[in-house]
C-alpha cells in the first residue's frame, strides 16, 4: 500500500461541537472535550462527525474544529474527520483534512438523494480517491451498501474500515465472512454498547461510544467485561447504565447528539446543552432522568484516580 494504514480500533471517541449560550462554536470547550477523551484512554478521535453536528457547521467552523483536534492529538492517537452530505462540500472537507494533517475520514451519507448502488459507489469512490488519507465508509440511512459495492470499494487501498449503523445481522455476518481482515469492523449503531455483544461474535472489535463523552471509564469497563467473558459485570452495567440511557435516547429524534451534551454538562465538563437546528435540545424531564442514572453509575463505578507522580 505504500503507507501504514492501520485502522483505528477499540473504543472510538466522537467529540461534540460545543456551543455557547449564543450558539457560537466554543473552541475552548472542544479542547476540553478532546482532552477528556484522551485522558480517559480512548483510542482515536473522530472530529466533526455526527456527534460533532457536521450537518450544521460551516466549512470555516469545520476547519477550526479540525485545527484544534490536530493540535490536541498529534502523535497520540489517530485523528479522523467526518466528511459527507453534498459531494462538493465533502470533497472540500476531505481536502481540508488532508491539508491539516489528519489520518483519515469517516464518510457520512450523501445529502438527501436515495442513490442506486452505482450512484452510491460513485459518491464513495470519488471521495476515497480524492486524497491519500485513509477512509472509513458508514453503512446507514441512504448509504446502505451491497456486497458487490463494498467489494469494489475494497479495491482502494485508502479504504481501511466499515462502520455499520443499520443492524442487519445477516448482512453484517456476510460482510465479515467475505472481507475478513481486509477492513476494521466498527459498530456504529445508536448507543453501540447496546448491541456490542452481538457484533463481537461477528468479528467487530471497535465501536463509537456516545457515553464515552461523559462516562468513558464505564464504557471501557463494559467492553473489557465483554472481551473477558465476565457476564456478571457486563450484565450489571448493561441493565443499570446502558439500557436506561438508551431508553431516554429513544424518546426523541436528535438525542443522539443532544443527550451527549446533557451528559457532559452533568459530569461538569464546560459545555452547554445548546444544539443547532434541526436537532432539538434535551427536555428537562429527560435531563433529570439522565442525571439520576449517571450519578448512580458513578457511585457504583467511580473513576479511578491515578496516584502515579
Amino acid at each position: 500500500m505504500g503507507k501504514n494504514r492501520q485502522a483505528p480500533n477499540g473504543i472510538l471517541g466522537f467529540p461534540v461541537a460545543p456551543l455557547t449560550e449564543a450558539g457560537v462554536l466554543d473552541l475552548n470547550g472542544l479542547e476540553a472535550n478532546i482532552d477528556f477523551l484522551l485522558d480517559r484512554g480512548l483510542t482515536s478521535i473522530f472530529i466533526a462527525c455526527g456527534a460533532g453536528e457536521l450537518h450544521a457547521i460551516s466549512n470555516e467552523e469545520y476547519r477550526s474544529m479540525v485545527e484544534v483536534a490536530v493540535k490536541k492529538t498529534k502523535g497520540k492517537v489517530p485523528l479522523y474527520t467526518g466528511v459527507g452530505g453534498n459531494i462538493t462540500v465533502a470533497l472540500e472537507q476531505a481536502k481540508i483534512s488532508e491539508e491539516l494533517g489528519t489520518d483519515g475520514y469517516l464518510i457520512l451519507p450523501p445529502y438527501l438523494i436515495d442513490p442506486s448502488q452505482e450512484g452510491l459507489y460513485n459518491y464513495l469512490s470519488e471521495i476515497i480517491e480524492s486524497t491519500d488519507l485513509s477512509a472509513i465508509v458508514y453503512n446507514r440511512d441512504n448509504c446502505v451498501m451491497t456486497t458487490e459495492t463494498l467489494g469494489k470499494l475494497c479495491e482502494y487501498p485508502q479504504l481501511v474500515g466499515f462502520k455499520d449503523g443499520v443492524g442487519n445481522m445477516e448482512t453484517v455476518a456476510e460482510f465479515t465472512h467475505l472481507f475478513g481482515d481486509r477492513l476494521e469492523w466498527i459498530n456504529g449503531m445508536p448507543l453501540a454498547e447496546v448491541t456490542m455483544a452481538s457484533y463481537m461474535n461477528l468479528g467487530y472489535n471497535s465501536y463509537s461510544s456516545a457515553i464515552s463523552n461523559y462516562i468513558p471509564h464505564i464504557s471501557a469497563l463494559y467492553f473489557e467485561a465483554l472481551k473477558n467473558g465476565d457476564k456478571k459485570v457486563s450484565k450489571e452495567i448493561y441493565g443499570e447504565v446502558i439500557l436506561p440511557i438508551h431508553r431516554i435516547r429513544k424518546q426523541k429524534k436528535g438525542y443522539a447528539v443532544s443527550l451527549i451534551k446533557a451528559g457532559m454538562k452533568i459530569v461538569g465538563l464546560p459545555v452547554t446543552t445548546n444544539v443547532r437546528a434541526p436537532i432539538a435540545p434535551v427536555e428537562e424531564e429527560h435531563y433529570a432522568q439522565l442525571k439520576e442514572i449517571i450519578e448512580k453509575a458513578l457511585e457504583k463505578y467511580p473513576v479511578k484516580i491515578s496516584t502515579t507522580n
